[in-house]
């Protein structure tokens, strides 16, 4: 298991180096810093790709350097080759081209460039990854699981979200190769006229289309893939009128529009008040009786209810347009691993743990398990679907002027709150361990939230020793 979860890492540490030298040779050549990249994220896979491949291929020959040297130039050329030519099937223009250079393959390698391919393999197999191995067997395994997954579920949905739009849109543009086509079909004037407009603002509109044409040149040639960009703004434009209006002018523009830190803290509120009511009910069918559930000790918020109202948001921001199953099982996968961190982060602040399911079916150190995965997959659907639009527009409704004032009150509220909470709970540790107040703050915590007072907030918060949950993340029997 430790062998894949270091494979992994190679694929994530060199999809970021690889868009981190792309970046860095964009500032040589034009002075800036570019992403130069085919996700929105900082990864380029194919880098990672390459370096976990070459490195299974070519370990047995790590030793003999010259080997080593002419094996990675072949196989990188290979894999740069069969890359670019993939690619340009696939999106009709090419993610590099050399051409113009000497002793080039098909356009797509020259012989220098395999040089240099064969120098960095070289280097890569046979001294950075086993160093970088070694580096990796320091983390702790489930951490460094925890993390590693969670990057690559990072790269993976983007490339899916890039691939569904690329589907769809080969979908829908298949009879719409120009405007002739669109009047044989009785389009009216003023879809020509707005096809026509967006046709020659393409590559100019947005930043985002300023980015992908000046990463990839070949998009500005190939009229093809730029019905196909316009099509994706187009359907893009669409969507975002499900979730939010669309202004023009950005005086219009409401409170807290978009998908900004405003909009996040307020979804960050709700989520937290929204969680206490469904812990709340949920322990009322559960267990028969009501029972105070909160995760802070003023007011009726759960902070992992607001940050997975949060995370879940932005990762699904861009997906809602998938199937109900694929948000379902996103949600649940994000969700469980909110919940996981959420729970080890508790254990490591102050020792403790707030829920433990070590004596349920499939779970993961006591942390989650698999029945609220399910319940964290359902809340996600309902939160994309229903609650995230209608939440959306209820903040927008809001003033500026008041908005700007409310917010800032409910920022220094939260963050006191917190600081409050935390410190409450601290003394609280410390106190059964029977460590004395040394300042007259610790006597006003003992005072104001004292073992009674914070038994009735948190009825479920234990020390490490007492569940199932050991500091290493290991389940133990009770």
């Amino acid at each position: 298991m430790q062998v894949i979860i270091n494979f992994l890492w190679y694929f994530v540490i060199f999809s970021f180096f690889g868009w981190l030298v792309t970046g860095l040779r964009a500032i040589l050549v034009e002075k800036r810093f570019s992403n130069n990249g085919f996700l929105t994220s900082p990864f380029c896979p194919s880098y990672g790709l390459c370096a976990v491949i070459s490195y299974f291929a070519l370990k047995p020959f790590s030793s003999n350097k010259l080997i080593l040297f002419f094996g990675s130039a072949v196989l990188l050329s290979l894999l740069a080759v069969l890359i670019g030519f993939a690619v340009e099937k696939m999106l009709r223009f090419k993610p590099w081209d050399f051409t113009s250079s000497p002793l080039n393959i098909g356009s797509y390698i020259t012989l220098p460039y395999s040089l240099l391919l064969g120098l960095t393999g070289t280097i890569l197999v046979g001294a950075v990854i086993p160093v970088l191995t070694a580096i990796l067997d320091f983390i702790p395994f489930l951490i460094s699981l925890i993390v590693v997954l969670s990057l690559c579920a990072v790269i993976l949905i983007d490339y899916v979200f890039s691939m569904i739009t690329t589907i769809k849109l080969l979908r829908k543009i298949k009879k719409l190769k120009n405007v002739s086509e669109l009047i044989e079909k009785g389009a009216s004037q003023e879809e020509i006229d707005e096809l026509e407009l967006n046709y020659n603002k393409l590559f100019t509109a947005n930043i985002l289309r300023k980015r992908l044409a000046h990463a990839y040149p070949g998009l500005t040639h190939m009229d093809y893939v730029k019905q196909i960009n316009e099509k994706i703004e187009e359907i893009k434009e669409d969507n975002k009128k499900e979730y939010t209006q669309v202004f023009d002018n950005k005086e219009e523009k409401p409170f807290a529009f978009g998908l900004c830190f405003t909009k996040l803290f307020y979804l960050f509120f709700i989520g937290c008040v929204l969680g206490t009511v469904f812990e709340t009910v949920w322990a009322l069918f559960s267990e028969g009786h009501f029972e105070v559930r909160v995760g802070m000790v003023y007011g009726p918020f759960i902070p992992v209810y607001g940050g997975g109202a949060c995370f879940l948001t932005l990762v699904l921001y861009k997906l809602y347009k998938l199937s109900d199953t694929l948000i379902f099982a996103i949600s649940a996968v994000v969700g469980a691993g909110f919940e996981y961190f959420c729970s080890w982060f508790q254990e490591s602040l102050f020792g403790t743990v707030s829920w433990d399911y070590s004596n349920t079916p499939f779970n993961l150190d006591g942390r989650t398990n698999l029945m609220y995965a399910l319940i964290w997959g359902f809340l996600g659907l309902v939160w994309v679907r229903y609650l995230y639009p209608w939440a959306s527009k209820l903040i927008e409704k809001i003033p500026k002027r008041a908005g700007a004032l409310i917010t800032t009150f409910l920022i220094v509220f939260m963050l006191f709150n917190a600081f409050i909470s935390v410190t409450a709970t601290y003394r609280w540790t410390q106190r059964q361990e029977g460590v004395p107040a040394s300042s007259s703050f610790e006597k006003y915590l003992d005072e104001k939230f004292n073992d009674e007072h914070m038994e009735t907030l948190f009825p479920h918060m234990t020390d490490v020793e007492n569940t199932g949950v050991t500091t290493e993340g290991v389940i133990s029997s009770k």
